[in-house]
């Protein structure tokens, strides 16, 4: 999946570090990312290239993350327009970027760039928020709210019946996805993983649900989602009632019989559940 980048390491922990002319520069603007191609990799630019658009670099750039040893930057409110061959990739095209490692560095970079694009100003009252120096948080400067990343959890289900799994289409309407894929949903104020399963698959195909069993997690920072994904079985009847506004397909499909379109296993959780059934895996980690 997106993140299992290894033998590189990914390091989340806050400095208080000042960008060097190697340090690798994560700029975003309407939701793209500057880089480049380089004999078919995605290349970001350092602090000194982005210096030669942006003399002010060394003095706006503000620390993301550490990946590898090295120290990634972004810079927040700057506008840096594309130059040389250095363009802007849409994010949502950072699920094709390879090595892998790189799509995982731009995504996340993104998810905490936004978080302090919009949380400039206090929730409470609207006076400017200011950023901490000892950890990744904003206070406001007027009624002291301290405000962290906000991540929203949300359920993937592999709901199955014998030697079939229930795939889904979202309607058009709703998302832009348009492959097959696992029932998901947000879970809501006062709900358990287990019953965000239970509701989201009630309310998407009208089904009840038993032996929910826990499968992995995985950080999604296109949606600021931490993930969660189950298996579960169908408890009695296995006639599928459609939401038609949240969905456009519904179906079963039997083990060797999976749609055959790329399945983002990749980098997805949806992807990966859908092949640890089809290869008939165990549909749960064992402890």
């Amino acid at each position: 999946m997106i993140q299992d980048i290894a033998p590189h390491q990914y390091d989340v922990a806050y400095r208080t570090a000042r960008a060097k002319e190697d340090s690798v520069m994560l700029i975003y603007a309407d939701n793209a990312l500057l880089c480049r191609m380089e004999q078919g990799k995605t290349v970001f630019p350092s602090a000194g290239e982005i210096a030669k658009a942006f003399p002010l670099v060394y003095e706006k750039a503000k620390f993301l993350f550490r990946m590898d040893g090295r120290d990634y930057f972004e810079l927040p409110r700057q506008q840096v327009p594309a130059f040389l061959d250095w363009e802007y990739l849409p994010k949502e095209r950072l699920r094709n970027v390879r090595p892998i490692w790189k799509a995982f560095a731009g995504i996340t970079g993104f998810q905490i760039h936004k978080w302090y694009e919009e949380n400039r100003f206090c929730g409470c009252c609207g006076a400017r928020m200011e950023p901490q120096s000892r950890e990744r948080a904003l206070r406001c400067s007027a009624c002291g709210k301290l405000r962290y990343p906000q991540i929203c959890p949300s359920v993937i289900v592999g709901v199955t019946y014998q030697d079939r799994i229930l795939l889904t289409k979202y309607a058009s309407g709703h998302s832009s996805y348009q492959n097959y894929a696992l029932i998901a949903g947000y879970v809501e104020v006062g709900e358990s993983l287990e019953d965000t399963v239970r509701r989201e698959v009630m309310e998407e195909v009208g089904l009840k649900v038993k032996n929910i069993r826990y499968y992995k997690s995985q950080p999604w920072p296109f949606t600021d989602t931490l993930l969660a994904g189950f298996f579960c079985e169908v408890d009695g009847d296995a006639k599928i009632v459609m939401d038609q506004e949240e969905l456009s397909a519904a179906e079963w499909f039997e083990r060797g019989h999976l749609p055959k379109e790329r399945s983002e296993a990749e980098i997805s959780l949806t992807g990966e559940m859908m092949n640890a059934f089809r290869d008939g895996c165990e549909l749960y980690e064992k402890s």
